[in-house]
């Protein structure tokens, strides 16, 4: 899926993007370019590489020289269970010089763009319930009006046990550095540029590592001793503890990486890969939801295991508010312009968008 779609994993921890046809390609380059410039002085850009995957020029493979492609951090690699999202932001998918069969193509594709200032183009989101992944392509965030777009991107913070509501007040702080510099330019305007949301899908709250015990929850299972390497179980409030061979090895590896998420993105590098790009889509396990609003941390369960948890249930200390593990970076530059005026559409959008957040982390 990923090399269809032009993206391939590096073992140095980079990406490989193929480069588009003309102009897009050449245009996506150049942005990088000009941002990246060693000799580059112009602070605006110097602080928008905080907001960028990191870029490191263009890279042809020996056997194909002609073949060009981006070589770009791969923001996922550092997460074991990575919940992905992708989210175009503005209010136009098309930039000023499309023509008009374009701009009918892009409005009729989404037409509530203008009114809701974003899109949501994909969701990878880990359950551990069911220690499985939910895909969702590009038809969920076009299915999504302005009365279900904060539950549809509800559904990206649901670990299958809660609301991770630390991921939520995270990505909203992210989001609010971004429209600070949005706020503070004028030479750059974006059209179909997205937004890349990352954070840690297995939740502290139910899993995590002390010494040999590994807590991890696994729905119905018998009842243990805690010893060596056995797990503690807790499930809607009643703890159990398992043995860690009935609970199975917990995959490290599954789908890390950009690579998987550019499956999600619905920017195919040539149109004859677009039927290729189904993707599966399951329903979410709502039956067992841990209906707790604050997942647990690490420093809860320092120490002594089971007097430790009866502080982890009846007191939450509030010195533990480390903030969450999240990423959001901007991503696809294939149609950013030079301009002289603030980027009003896509302001519209991150002020839209951190509006919904704002919303999904009150109610």
């Amino acid at each position: 899926n990923a090399s269809l779609l032009g993206i391939l994993q590096h073992p140095d921890g980079t990406v490989l993007k193929q480069l588009q046809p003309p102009p897009r390609g050449p245009r996506e380059q150049e942005f990088y370019n000009k941002v990246y410039d060693s000799d580059c002085c112009d602070s605006i850009l110097l602080e928008l590489r905080e907001y960028l995957p990191k870029y490191f020029g263009v890279w042809s493979p020996p056997t194909a020289p002609n073949d060009a492609y981006l070589k770009l951090e791969d923001v996922t690699r550092k997460f074991n269970k990575p919940c992905i999202m992708d989210v175009k932001i503005g209010q136009k998918s098309y930039d000023p010089y499309a023509s008009a069969e374009k701009i009918q193509q892009q409005v009729s594709k989404y037409p509530l763009m203008e009114e809701i200032g974003f899109l949501v183009l994909g969701m990878r989101v880990y359950h551990m319930s069911s220690d499985s992944y939910e895909t969702q392509n590009q038809h969920y965030g076009r299915s999504l009006t302005k009365e279900t777009v904060k539950d549809g991107i509800s559904k990206f913070f649901h670990s299958g046990y809660c609301l991770r509501k630390d991921v939520v007040a995270a990505s909203i702080q992210k989001v609010e550095k971004i429209l600070e510099w949005f706020e503070s330019q004028t030479q750059l305007n974006f059209y179909a540029s997205s937004l890349l949301f990352v954070y840690e899908g297995l939740c502290q709250a139910t899993t995590m590592r002390l010494s040999d015990v590994t807590l991890a929850e696994k729905r119905r299972v018998p009842k243990g001793v805690l010893s060596g390497g056995d797990v503690l179980e807790y499930n809607n409030n009643n703890i159990n503890v398992i043995n860690s061979t009935e609970n199975g090895k917990i995959e490290a590896s599954i789908s890390k990486g950009f690579s998987k998420f550019y499956a999600l993105h619905k920017k195919a590098c040539s149109k004859r890969h677009h039927s290729q790009l189904s993707l599966e889509v399951k329903n979410s396990e709502q039956d067992n939801v841990w209906k707790s609003s604050s997942c647990i941390t690490q420093e809860h369960l320092n120490g002594n295991v089971l007097p430790q948890l009866e502080k982890v249930f009846y007191h939450k200390p509030a010195e533990t508010k480390e903030s969450a593990n999240v990423e959001v970076r901007m991503i696809d530059f294939a149609h950013v312009f030079p301009s002289k005026t603030k980027d009003e559409g896509y302001i519209y959008g991150l002020k839209n968008l951190i509006t919904v957040l704002q919303n999904i982390l009150d109610n």
